[in-house]
């Protein structure tokens, strides 16, 4: 057993795996997703895009996470949004981290990318950690923003937005 964590491009082989991962009640609990989901469904969301990078992570081949980076268009097009989940048996591990470094990769190196935003639980404390380990902040907070195993939960906008980025609009003085 290696333990390595392994990032790659989502496959649609990958549907049933991933329809289990966002099955665990707790996994669930901690997106916007719900249990309960078929593999067909599943599928249907992971549709791949030319907006959209999904990536997996695994570990002794099982796939131990899942993360997506949606890029926007127009007017936004220098911002993307990630959304992501851990298996719960391999929470605690580095997945998250792993999988976050990933996506600012892409968000950096290939997509250059000035913000990053995301929405998490209020209630989410290793999550949030981990977004803060990244850089992001928090920008405001949505009062009953989903419903969850039977009550209304608060959550988080946090942002990254890429310092270089902020310095560029502070010397051309539209910062």
């Amino acid at each position: 057993m290696t333990n390595q964590i392994l990032i790659r491009a989502y496959e649609p082989d990958d549907a049933p795996a991933i329809a289990a991962l966002f099955n665990q009640r707790s996994v669930a609990a901690g997106t916007l997703q719900v249990p309960y989901m078929s593999e067909a469904e599943r599928r249907e969301w992971h549709v791949l895009s030319e907006t959209q990078r999904v990536l997996v992570a695994e570990i002794d081949g099982k796939i131990a996470g899942d993360g997506a980076l949606s890029l926007y268009r127009l007017r936004r097009k220098h911002v993307g949004s990630i959304g992501m989940a851990v298996d719960e048996s391999f929470q605690g591990r580095g997945v998250g981290t792993a999988l976050m470094a990933a996506l600012m990769d892409l968000a950096d190196n290939w997509y250059n990318l000035r913000r990053v935003e995301l929405t998490v639980y209020s209630d989410n404390a290793h999550a949030i950690y981990l977004y803060q380990k990244f850089g992001f902040t928090i920008e405001g907070t949505h009062r009953a923003f989903a419903f969850r195993e039977g009550e209304y939960v608060d959550a988080l906008t946090m942002a990254r937005v890429r310092a270089d980025a902020v310095i560029e609009d502070i010397e051309r003085g539209t910062g």
